[in-house]
């Protein structure tokens, strides 16, 4: 049973209905955890990966004593906390060195997970060169028949896509689109390449596309996993339909976003209709209309011409 929390104060109140379940949901947080023994390399890989994702990341900089393939109530616990629905587990020993561990949540328990052993790292700072800015929409690059024949590997696909994909865009403009990964299956290993993507000029009004490699790069090998089921995964995937507003009748917006309004009336009698008050266009009571000049109910005298000698 769940305890209900209150909002004591308008912050907490804010920071629980950005916690609220929403048919639209927010970009994805993510978690970097250090496990209680860590390599270099594997170290380097998670700033380094944590470098692209900035903007909706956390790193946890504490070594933590967590083994999620025998419990996962700690790193579900720290989901939680820090409401992040991915988590990016770093880890290193003897039996299986430079371990590497990427999972997702649903609800704030386990969905997938996948260990992968890293093997001839390069970080970015062995590329000398110019880098992207961070939190730039990567596009994303599968290559190999793996990802679709094989089972593994395709669930492997959607965590490295739910994991690389970023802030969830409808429009995206060309000139900023600037950051590429390569993901290559190739004889049991997964061959990761990140590029930066430069147009040139050319003789016609396409530019001519150019790739940089700017580093990570590195070989994963598919080690321990743990998939969920069709039927969770199905649920995990439900998509509600947004509710449909009611419309309103006779009003509208323009281009600029004057609110306007249509007035449905009854046909006018234009006879009736009030004009402007004006002495001259009365009627007396004999049925005669005021001269302007003489506002009494008697006929205006006009005086005659008369012819004056010279």
């Amino acid at each position: 049973m769940q305890r209900v929390i209150k909002p004591r104060n308008h912050k907490s109140r804010r920071a629980l209905e950005r916690r609220e379940p929403k048919i639209i949901e927010n970009s994805k947080q993510c978690l970097f955890i250090f496990g209680q023994k860590t390599s270099e390399a594997v170290r380097q890989c998670s700033k380094d990966i944590y470098s692209f994702k900035k903007h909706e990341a956390r790193l946890l900089q504490r070594r933590n004593p967590i083994l999620p393939f025998d419990d996962i109530l700690p790193v579900e616990r720290l989901s939680q906390k820090h409401d992040a629905s991915l988590f990016c587990l770093a880890t290193h020993s003897k039996k299986r060195p430079n371990n590497i561990i990427l999972g997702r949540m649903f609800d704030h328990h386990l969905l997938d997970m996948v260990e992968l052993g890293i093997e001839n790292y390069k970080g970015l700072n062995e590329f000398k060169n110019a880098k992207i800015s961070s939190g730039t929409k990567p596009c994303l690059v599968f290559c190999g028949t793996d990802f679709e024949d094989v089972a593994e590997y395709r669930r492997l696909k959607n965590l490295l896509i739910d994991f690389f994909r970023g802030v969830e865009a409808t429009e995206i403009r060309l000139h900023g689109f600037e950051h590429a990964f390569q993901f290559t299956a190739f004889e049991g290993k997964i061959l990761i390449r990140s590029y930066r993507i430069l147009l040139k000029k050319s003789d016609t009004r396409i530019p001519r596309v150019e790739l940089e490699e700017i580093g990570p790069s590195m070989a994963l090998q598919l080690r321990r996993n743990r998939f969920a089921s069709e039927d969770l995964m199905k649920r995990a995937c439900k998509q509600l339909k947004p509710p449909q507003a009611n419309r309103v009748k006779n009003k509208s917006k323009d281009v600029f976003g004057t609110k306007l309004g249509r007035v449905h009336m009854k046909k006018q009698d234009y006879r009736k209709l009030q004009t402007r008050k004006m002495k001259g266009l009365k009627k007396t009571s004999h049925g005669k209309k005021l001269n302007p000049k003489n506002s009494s109910g008697d006929d205006a005298f006009t005086p005659e011409p008369v012819a004056i000698d010279q």
